[in-house]
């Protein structure tokens, strides 16, 4: 049953209060404010993924502010050991600490973000975003548009390859083992480290797609796929497939965001790739 339009109003009012409160916690980590390097100590939670003390201590905070406010909410992050049994309710709190901790850890790099997502039935319904060094704060919940800092949002209409703005490494598409080479397209150099940052920047029609082709955690995607899906875009994986969210094992074997005019020609040119299923 569809979370009532009224409790979706009312937990994003939370979601938003709870994610600026964040990102002056995790802001307040670094030694010179946003020009600065951090200052949070860092470590490898697994080799070649990066944890600071402001991942878990923006966690902490997060989930205090938010099962304290919904304690019937379930709950997956990428800062708690996941545990199936509590998030198995009918609405999970999603959240990514601090997404994009390599570029949190870098001197002056803005592209990372606070993120917190609202699922339900296996979708995406609400979510918001801040970047605090961007000062940019997207929302956006089922059936009521996205919005960064109270604008209204829309993708691009883009619907031709040649000259597309795609988020993506010039060695993916360079590569040889593409059937047909891929036409020209406008990369960002450096690309943006935080899967969501980029998505937010494909709702907001500065950037036309952007796609993985791993295998990415529910909550690398699922504030930036309410965002782009109430911006009008697309947000899938690589074969067309919808996002599942709160799965058995919570992630997805890839993920395609675009308008939809441009999802189509993405889709048809990658969906010949063989990437397994995370929940088989």
């Amino acid at each position: 049953m569809p979370v009532p339009e009224p409790d979706l109003v009312r937990d994003l009012a939370l979601m938003r209060s709870a994610a600026e409160e964040a990102g002056a916690l995790a802001m307040s980590f670094r030694s010179d404010g946003a020009a600065g390097a951090t200052g949070a100590k860092s470590w490898d939670k697994s080799p070649g993924h990066p944890v600071t003390e402001a991942d878990l201590a923006v966690n902490a905070l997060l989930l205090e502010r938010l099962r304290g406010a919904r304690p019937d909410y379930g709950w997956l992050s990428e800062e708690t050991a996941d545990d199936v049994e509590a998030r198995t309710k009918a609405r999970t709190w999603v959240v990514d600490p601090i997404d994009g901790t390599r570029a949190y850890m870098r001197p002056a790099d803005p592209n990372w973000c606070i993120a917190i997502a609202l699922v339900e039935a296996g979708e995406a319904v609400a979510g918001v975003l801040f970047a605090p060094m961007h000062e940019e704060f997207y929302e956006a919940h089922r059936g009521g548009g996205a919005f960064l800092n109270g604008a209204a949002l829309s993708v691009s209409e883009v619907e031709a390859e040649p000259g597309a703005r795609v988020i993506i490494d010039e060695a993916v598409v360079k590569h040889p083992g593409w059937p047909e080479p891929w036409p020209e397209l406008v990369l960002p150099k450096p690309k943006p480290n935080a899967t969501l940052y980029r998505m937010a920047l494909v709702a907001a029609g500065r950037w036309d797609a952007t796609f993985a082709l791993v295998s990415k955690s529910d909550w690398d995607l699922a504030a930036g796929a309410v965002l782009v899906a109430e911006a009008g875009g697309v947000v899938s994986t690589h074969i067309g497939t919808p996002l599942r969210f709160n799965r058995h094992i919570p992630a997805q074997r890839s993920m395609l965001t675009a308008g939809k005019r441009l999802h189509g020609l993405l889709l048809d040119r990658m969906k010949h790739l063989d990437l397994p299923d995370p929940n088989g």
